[in-house]
This record gives C-alpha cells, sequence and structure tokens, in this order.
C-alpha cells in the first residue's frame, strides 16, 4: 500500500549531523514542518552512556560547543566531555614544534572530546523536545525525484511504501551516499593511499588535557583526551600509515602494536599499556561537485569527507548546517520559496571559504607532513618554525583547529 505525506524539509540521515541540522531547523522556524529519515533505529529516549574502553569519540571544537550551547544540549553533553587545553604538534625527528594553548586565546578549552555514545544520543533525545521534527525510522530512501517546486522522496518502510513531497531535501547519508549517486552528482577524490587505525589507548602518565599532533615518515599520528579529566590515563588515537602496510599492523598482537606505537609516537604519556579494539578505514578527500540544486541540498560527509587527522570533518559539517538554517531562515523572512535554487547558491556561497579553507589545511597536513621530498621537507619544517615564533601563522593554525575560522551566525 502507497501512502502520501507531506513535509517542508525532508533529512536523510539520522547522523550526528542530520540530528544537528534537524534541530537547527527547528530552532530556526518552529513552523517548518521536519521530517528526518534514516536507515537504523534511533532511540529519542532519555540517553544512558555505558562507558566501554572501546567506544568512538569526536572531537568538537570550540566553535561547535558555541553552537550546541545555542541548541541547548552542551550542559548535557559535556557530562562525558574531555577537555583539550593544548594541543602539541610535532614533526619526528626533529625538536622545533608548536604548542597551541587556550589560555593565549582566554578559552576554557580549545575543543573537547566526546563518546560517539554519548553525542548521538544526547542529540537524538533533543529531537524529542521538538514539536514539528518527526523521526521516521528505520525506513529505506529509495530515490530522490525532483519536482517543479520541490522534491519527492520515495521511502520504503517494512509494511508500506510512502511518496513524501518536501520543498527541500538534504541528503546527510554518509561519505559512500547512495542518494547522492542516484542524483547523478560526482564527486572530486584524492586518495592518499594511507588507512587510518582508531583506537582507544591506555599509557602510564596523565594525558593533562593535551591533544597531540605528530608527523612521521609514515604518516601523522593523533592522540585526544578521553577519561573526563586531565589526570585521566586514555586518548583515542587515529594513527595513519601506508596502505600497504595496513595488513602487517591488523595481524599485530595488542602488544605488539603497543610496542610499534610507542616508537612511532615517543614516552611523552610514558609507557604505552592498553589499547582496545582496532578500525581500519583507508584513506581518501571526497568533495562532491554539487552541494547544492533546485530544492536539494547535500551536507555533512555527503557534501565533503575529510581526512581524520586534524578532526575538522563533524565540526566543519556543524558550521554548515548553521548557515543552512540561517540562510534559510532569512530567505523565508523575506518572501522567498523554501528550497529554490537561488536561496541554496547563497548558502553555497557563504560557506566556500571555510569550506575551502579547512579542506585545504585538513589535506596540505597529510600532503606536506607525509612526504620525504625536500622540497616539502623544507617547507613543513618552516611551517614548524613560523608556528612557534611567527604569531599570525600560529593564529590561523589555531583559529583553524578551534573551529573559530568561519562565518558565525
Amino acid at each position: 500500500m502507497t501512502q502520501h505525506s507531506h513535509a517542508d524539509i525532508a533529512i536523510i540521515g539520522g547522523g550526528m549531523v542530520g540530528a544537528s541540522l534537524a534541530l537547527l531547523l527547528a530552532q530556526q522556524n518552529p513552523a517548518w514542518r521536519i521530517i528526518l529519515l534514516d536507515a537504523k533505529v534511533i532511540d529519542v529516549g532519555e540517553p544512558r552512556y555505558q562507558p566501554g574502553f572501546d567506544s568512538r569519540s569526536t572531537a568538537v571544537s570550540y566553535g561547535s560547543v558555541e553552537i550546541l550551547q545555542d541548541l541547548n544540549v552542551w550542559q548535557q553533553l559535556s557530562q562525558q566531555a574531555t577537555a583539550i587545553s593544548q594541543v602539541h604538534v610535532s614533526d619526528a625527528g626533529h625538536f622545533m614544534g608548536g604548542m597551541i594553548d587556550a589560555k593565549t586565546y582566554d578559552l576554557p578549552a580549545l575543543g573537547f572530546v566526546i563518546p560517539n555514545g554519548w553525542l548521538g544520543p544526547v542529540l537524538h533525545r533533543q529531537l524529542r523536545e521538538q514539536n514539528n521534527i518527526q523521526v521516521m525510522a528505520p525506513v529505506k530512501v529509495e530515490r530522490i525525484i525532483p519536482q517543479q517546486n520541490g522534491a519527492q522522496l520515495v521511502v520504503n518502510s517494512a509494511d508500506e511504501k510512502l511518496l513524501l513531497d518536501c520543498a527541500l531535501a538534504v541528503v546527510a547519508d554518509g561519505g559512500d551516499s547512495s542518494l547522492r549517486n542516484s542524483l547523478g552528482i560526482d564527486v572530486n577524490e584524492r586518495d592518499y593511499h594511507q588507512t587510518a587505525i582508531i583506537a582507544n589507548v591506555g599509557f602510564s602518565e596523565p594525558h593533562k588535557g593535551v591533544a597531540y599532533e605528530r608527523f612521521t615518515r609514515e604518516g601523522p599520528l593523533a592522540l585526544l583526551p578521553l577519561g573526563g579529566s586531565a589526570g585521566a590515563h586514555e586518548a583515542a588515537l587515529v594513527l595513519t600509515i601506508p596502505r600497504e602496510k595496513s595488513a602487517e599492523l591488523s595481524g599485530l598482537t595488542d602488544a605488539e602494536f603497543l610496542h610499534y606505537l610507542q616508537h612511532r609516537f615517543g614516552y611523552r604519556l610514558g609507557k604505552f599499556m592498553r589499547v582496545g579494539e582496532r578500525f581500519s578505514y583507508p584513506l581518501k578527500l571526497t568533495t562532491a561537485k554539487e552541494q547544492v540544486r533546485s530544492h536539494i541540498a547535500l551536507v555533512g560527509n555527503a557534501a565533503h569527507f575529510l581526512h581524520p587527522v586534524a578532526g575538522q570533518g563533524f565540526n566543519l559539517s556543524l558550521r554548515d548546517c548553521a548557515c543552512l538554517a540561517d540562510v534559510l531562515g532569512k530567505a523565508q523572512a523575506s518572501g522567498k520559496l523554501l528550497g529554490e535554487l537561488a536561496v541554496l547558491q547563497k548558502f553555497s556561497q557563504q560557506q566556500a571559504l571555510d569550506q575551502t579553507l579547512t579542506i585545504e589545511f585538513s589535506d596540505k597536513l597529510v600532503r606536506l607532513f607525509s612526504n620525504d621530498q625536500l622540497p616539502l621537507m623544507a617547507l613543513r619544517h618552516l611551517g614548524f618554525m613560523g608556528l612557534d615564533l611567527l604569531p599570525g601563522i600560529k593564529s590561523q593554525f589555531a583559529a583553524q583547529t578551534m573551529g573559530t575560522a568561519g562565518a558565525r551566525f
């Protein structure tokens, strides 16, 4: 049986980006009818956090914290957040490096690290508080059919087929977006020929709220503090290796892996004592060639999928969502149609500089600091000298890391 329904805005993808966008839109205009669709079950009940050493985490920049505060979720999120008071950037084999300190910028923290097992449920719980958001999950959006003044979604659930008409369809279904592909939207790809190994690690010394970005011949390595306090002894690891070494490292025992990690990172945190479950991901930069069409927009990893080394992906997407909600609100207030191309193009134009800076920042970090060619070696060493000695360069690096380089709304 086929049912018909209508919404002002339909968001396909109920992950952290899709849920954040739904909340931002609901706040922007309580009169909009917003439907959030996802292929998995979304629990909008009271969030329960069950700490586990293997749980994945997200680095949330200071700029993102301000957005989450506006959404009235930060107070709850902060219960399981670990503050980043400093970021230490270093180049293996070279003395000079850089330390970015929150005190320099009169901030309580440069950012925070939050377990996904808490971040996602808190956002989903907040959906229930909004009278104009409807959650449909689990359902599968088979395709998006462009219409003259909107878009139609073909939605399948366990017991029925739904044709959902909306003024704006937002695609937020991930880096391998099937809907993006079905719309014929091409992507630009840069394959880094690297693999990221992500896991939680424990060590003998307290991390003191310091996040580490270390660049080595085999690729960058990041450690993000966990545990809820500066005295904790655990961190989220993002270890980048050449793709041809991924099979070798995946076959290491925990003790062998910790020995390898110790060699890559050194003893700033003492001895590595423990590693949780390891996850491996091939790395590439993917950007959609079109982020907007008439009555259709792409956000999150469907729009741009970044290297995780600088922790910029979720933070850029959150700024995109804040900008989109702001542009849509102002457009409707001036009498324009929700989702019309000129309005969405304005969103794209407003976020173009932030996206370009963030994507290039992430891309250049990887390519400059994973290459042993002499010109690039010289550039990277000069870059570290600049980070220590030239306040302008260090401030821009810090602004990008903190997520404060883009526009504010």
